[in-house]
C-alpha cells in the first residue's frame, strides 16, 4: 500500500476499550440476566468501542452503492448482459431497486456512485468518480492497473469523508456490476488459497455448466495474472473490480474515522479481505450483516472471523443484508440507553453469592 494512500486514510486507531467496559457495565446492570440477549449485547458492546460513547447512536446512515463494469463478462460467466449494470444504476437512482426499498424502510439514505459503468449515465442524484469504462478482461491481461486500483480506493475513502461532513456516523457497503463476483472469487482465491472450485457460486442464477465453466475462468486468470497473495494491491489490480477497490477504501476510511461500516455479502466481504489484508486494525470497525446463498461467502467470513448477525438465503447484492442489518443495530443501540435497569426499576438482582 503507497504511503500516498496510508497517508490520505490516515491510522486505525484500536476501539475504544474503556466504552466497551462502560457499555457491558450498563448491559449488565439492566432488568435481564447478564447476556441474555446474547449477540445483541456483544453488538451494543462492540459499537461503543468503535464510537467511543457507552450509549452510541446511529441517526444519520447512508449506502453507499458502487457500481462497476466487468471485462470479464466477455466469457460467459453472469446469465444477465453487462448492460444490466446500467440498467440497475437507473432503477436505483429512481428509487425502484431493492436495497431502495430497504433502505426506506430503514431510514438510510442510498448514495449511488458510477466508479467505473461502461457507459455514460445522465442523472442529477449519481455520484460521478469514474475511474475508467469498466475493468479489462482478466482471462487476457490484468483487470487494471496498480494506478487505477490505488485511485479506485481513495474515491471510497473520499466519499466516507464528504458523508461525514454531512452528519453521516454509520455505512452500508453495496454494489452492483455484472460479473462481479467472477471477481470476487478471483480475489478470495487468489488471497486465500481456497480454490475457485469453492470460492464460485452461481451468482445472477448460472446453471451447473456454467458454473463450472465460471471455475475454469477463475482459475486462468489467477494463472495467467499471478498475482502475489502477499501484495493485496496486486491482486485487487489483476483480477478484482473497481467497486470492490472502492469498498475496500469505504471500510478503510470507517475505520479511520471510527466509525461503524456493515459489511453486505460476497463482493463486499471481499472488499472486507482487500482491506483487512492492507490495514487488519481495520477488521475491529466491521460488521458482518448477513451469510449470502453464494458458495464462497461463509467460508470468506471464516477467513476473517466475521460472524454475521443473518442468514437468510439472500443473494442479491446491492447492499440488501446490510440494510436489514440496520435493525439489529438499532436494537442494539435502543436496548441499553432505553431499558431500566434493576436500580431504577426496584427490582432484586441475581444473588451473587448463593448459599452452597
Amino acid at each position: 500500500m503507497s504511503h500516498t494512500i496510508l497517508d490520505r486514510i490516515g491510522p486505525i486507531s484500536p476501539p475504544d476499550s474503556s466504552a466497551v467496559q462502560a457499555a457491558q457495565r450498563r448491559l449488565d446492570s439492566l432488568t435481564k440476566p447478564p447476556g441474555s440477549l446474547g449477540k445483541l449485547e456483544e453488538l451494543a458492546a462492540r459499537l461503543a468501542g468503535i464510537s467511543g460513547t457507552a450509549l452510541p447512536s446511529y441517526t444519520n446512515r447512508a449506502v453507499v452503492v458502487m457500481a462497476a463494469d466487468h471485462g470479464v463478462c466477455e466469457e460467459g460467466v453472469s446469465a444477465f448482459p453487462a448492460e444490466v449494470t446500467q440498467q440497475m444504476v437507473l432503477n436505483f437512482l429512481e428509487g425502484g431497486a431493492a436495497v431502495n426499498v430497504l433502505a426506506r424502510q430503514a431510514q438510510a439514505e442510498v448514495v449511488c456512485v458510477d466508479i467505473g459503468v461502461n457507459g455514460n449515465i445522465g442523472h442529477p442524484g449519481l455520484v460521478k468518480r469514474k475511474i475508467k469504462y469498466g475493468t479489462d478482461n482478466m482471462v487476457a491481461g490484468p483487470a487494471m492497473s496498480r494506478e487505477e486500483a490505488e485511485k479506485a480506493i481513495l474515491v471510497g475513502a473520499d466519499l466516507v469523508a464528504e458523508a461525514m461532513s454531512r452528519g453521516v456516523n454509520l455505512f452500508v457497503t453495496g454494489e452492483m456490476g455484472i460479473g462481479n463476483t467472477t471477481a470476487s472469487s478471483a480475489v478470495m482465491s487468489a488471497l486465500t488459497g481456497i480454490t475457485p472450485l469453492e470460492s464460485v457460486g452461481r451468482g445472477t442464477g448460472l446453471n451447473d455448466e456454467r458454473l463450472r465453466h465460471k471455475g475454469v475462468i477463475v482459475q486462468r486468470a489467477i494463472e495467467l495474472n499471478k498475482p502475489d497473495p502477499s501484495d493485496p494491491l496486486d491482486v485487487l489490480a489483476k483480477v478484482g473490480g473497481l467497486e470492490i477497490a472502492g469498498l475496500a477504501g469505504v471500510i478503510l476510511k470507517c475505520a479511520a474515522s471510527r466509525v461503524p461500516v456493515v459489511i453486505d455479502g460476497f463482493i463486499s466481504t471481499a472488499a472486507a479481505l482487500i482491506a483487512a489484508r492492507l490495514a487488519p486494525e481495520s477488521l475491529d470497525y466491521m460488521i458482518a450483516s448477513h451469510v449470502s446463498g453464494e458458495q464462497g461467502h461463509a467460508l470468506l467470513l471464516r477467513e476473517l472471523g466475521l460472524v454475521p448477525m443473518l442468514d437468510l438465503g439472500m443473494r442479491l447484492g446491492e447492499g440488501t443484508g446490510g440494510v436489514l442489518a440496520l435493525h439489529l443495530i438499532d436494537a442494539a443501540c435502543r436496548i441499553p440507553a432505553e431499558m431500566a435497569t434493576f436500580e431504577s426499576a426496584g427490582i432484586s438482582g441475581a444473588e451473587e453469592d448463593l448459599p452452597s
